[in-house]
């Protein structure tokens, strides 16, 4: 199959190409951007640029053009939308940008796979949609009308209008629910590359809140394997929307994660206690019953494997770092 990956140079979209890469032939969109050092990016997609199967298009989702150039040119069989103005607390300070990203260049997505017949989409989501809800674990029937940053709703946003394309021009659509995912070639700015780099510095870290607040943090194979299987999911059934939660089931609270990652490095952080940011929730915890019964999802890596083999590969791509 010809499979077309947006945001496909990033950390998850760099993973999924490698795995797709053995049996498919993968069409990589990516705009290289600066919310992180592009160059990591960059890097992230070197070693498949001699694979024949690997094609890079260099462009954003708002090229219209572009965009549609590259599906005129490739006969794509399975759009998996990656790509995404990510974090948090930078949607608040600039919510018109996540808007024009992650909806006008989603909307953009959506044309191309109603213009060029396109039945199979799978789109990345985020557990941020489901707000500060006491219910846990979260479920996909959850109410989630209840935001608290830019880019939660953005992604609800998605799922709502992923729901007219699939309703009016029978395009199987799967939003997957990511829960804070980590391992190697993790984005610079999330906590575990951050905590991990600061550390070894000898840095003091923000520390945030009473420690008490928690991630169902999720190893990057583990999201792949998600991913693969929901690709798999909608090319053998029809008529389908669902919106799957991808997790490991298991928080871990941000002072266990910090002890976790001292323990792997062997070295004690300074930290500086700091008030909670705003848009910030105060837990995550997925609910994988239905990914295990579409899917056959079953997250393998426990949270300190997962630490492990993060800090035994920052230690070999960073030079001194010990």
């Amino acid at each position: 199959m010809n499979i077309l990956v947006t945001g496909g140079a990033g950390f998850i979209g760099s993973a999924l190409t490698k795995e797709l890469l053995k049996n498919h032939t993968v069409i990589c969109v990516d705009n290289f951007n600066d919310y992180y050092d592009p160059f990591i990016k960059r890097n992230n997609i070197e070693p498949f640029k001699t694979n024949p199967h690997f094609h890079l298009v260099e462009a954003d989702l708002l090229d219209k053009e572009t965009i549609h150039q590259t599906f005129e040119h490739f006969a794509i069989d399975v759009l998996v939308h990656l790509a995404a103005r990510a974090g948090v607390r930078p949607s608040i300070e600039d919510p018109m940008l996540y808007q024009r990203v992650n909806n006008e260049g989603t909307q953009v997505l959506f044309e191309m796979a109603k213009q060029h017949h396109i039945k199979h989409m799978i789109a990345a989501s985020s557990s941020s949609v489901y707000g500060n809800t006491d219910s846990v674990p979260f479920k996909e029937s959850d109410p989630v009308d209840w935001a608290i940053s830019p880019y939660a709703a953005t992604k609800k946003a998605n799922e709502v209008m992923g729901h007219v394309y699939h309703s009016l021009y029978d395009i199987n659509m799967v939003f997957l629910r990511f829960f804070t995912v980590y391992g190697p070639s993790q984005r610079p700015d999330l906590a575990i590359h951050k905590f991990t780099r600061m550390i070894l510095n000898g840095e003091t870290l923000p520390f945030y809140g009473d420690g008490t607040s928690a991630r169902d943090y999720t190893y990057i194979d583990d999201i792949v394997d998600g991913i693969v299987r929901a690709i798999d999911y909608s090319v053998n059934n029809e008529n389908i929307y669902e919106i799957i939660n991808l997790g490991n089931s298991y928080p871990v609270t941000l002072a266990s994660m910090l002890k976790t990652i001292e323990n792997a490095l062997g070295k004690e952080a300074s930290i500086e206690k700091m008030p909670m940011p705003p848009g910030d929730v105060k837990q995550t915890f997925a609910d994988i019953a239905k990914a295990k019964a579409l899917l056959g999802y079953e997250p393998k890596t426990t949270f300190e494997d997962g630490i492990k083999t993060f800090v035994k590969w920052y230690k070999n791509t960073h030079p001194g770092a010990e």
